[in-house]
């Protein structure tokens, strides 16, 4: 027991080997491998949740884009002094797709 963790009480109990395996089928649909974590989290909570992250990531890589985007736009701008019609319109297209990914991620985090 670490006591730096605050964890310093050991709790200990039997189950019987369908448990065991119900306990085991549960930690492999939730994809972890540490049983303490799981069976703590359980106990304080009564519930896990696994998040799909693949959205946020998407999330993330529009936002990256459209960044990378402005900062080229900026860097042209301040070099030429002139900004084009087509900057204009890719910024407001992929502004468009990343509101878009964001409310659709909002909707599916309010269902939850």
């Amino acid at each position: 027991m670490n006591p730096k963790s605050g964890r310093t009480i050991p709790l200990y109990f039997k189950v019987s080997p369908e448990e065991k395996e119900l306990i085991d089928k549960k930690m492999e649909q939730l994809g972890t491998h540490n049983q303490r974590a799981y069976l703590r989290k359980m106990a304080v909570d009564g519930y896990v949740v696994r998040v799909d992250m693949t959205e946020f990531k998407e999330l993330a890589s529009l936002l990256r884009n459209c960044s990378n985007n402005l900062n080229q736009i900026a860097k042209r701008v301040n070099s030429t002094g002139h900004l084009y019609e087509e900057d204009i319109a890719d910024l407001k297209s992929r502004y468009g797709e990343l509101w878009g990914a964001f409310s659709s991620l909002l909707s599916k985090l309010e269902d939850l």
